[in-house]
């Protein structure tokens, strides 16, 4: 059975990681919205990422006999100036995120609940992950600064970007009308 202070931090957490998925959306309409593919395409991906994540915190709770409460997410901004102030939004998201990760294990340790710790460091790693692909594309972007034909070939490599389904997700599609008894 799940600690009740840790079963609030992870659903705070699934709170967060919704609001992250909300986040790249609304940057994915942003980029969209500027014929931008390939960056709306990473950030879309990216959207699918958090979600996903928000679900792997979700299935640890169940499974720790908790419950899951699922709260309002709030609404992101929808504008930027240019695709660097996005990327740099983008980075400093992601720490932000490590830092409530690394407050999630804090408290594992203090609570000595070695399986949420463990749970945790998965996470761990995917921020280190995070963290280091938002800088790359900001110092690329910045290096190319107003030469759109460096943009333009951004944006041609971030197209690329494919959404894999983790395996935690579990996806049950039904062909055809359903049917009653």
């Amino acid at each position: 059975m799940i600690n009740q202070k840790m079963e609030k931090a992870i659903n705070r957490q699934i709170n967060a990681e919704l609001y992250s998925a909300y986040l790249y959306q609304a940057m994915h309409a942003w980029f969209a919205s500027k014929n931008l593919l390939g960056f709306a395409n990473w950030t879309q991906v990216q959207a699918l990422e958090e979600w996903s994540h928000a679900m792997k915190f979700y299935g640890f709770v169940l499974e720790r006999g908790g419950k899951a409460a699922l709260e309002a997410v709030k609404a992101p901004p929808a504008e930027w100036k240019t695709p660097i102030d996005v990327f740099r939004h983008i980075y400093e998201h992601e720490t932000k995120v490590t830092g409530m990760i690394n407050d999630l294990v804090d408290l594992a340790i203090e609570i000595k609940d070695h399986a949420s710790n463990q749970f945790f460091q998965w996470f761990v790693t995917e921020q280190v992950e995070e963290e280091a692909n938002a800088d790359a594309i900001v110092q690329k972007l910045a290096i190319a600064g107003d030469r759109g034909e460096a943009l333009f070939m951004m944006d041609a490599e971030l197209a690329a970007r494919a959404f894999i389904v983790p395996p935690w997700i579990k996806v049950a599609v039904t062909v055809g009308p359903a049917t009653a008894p």
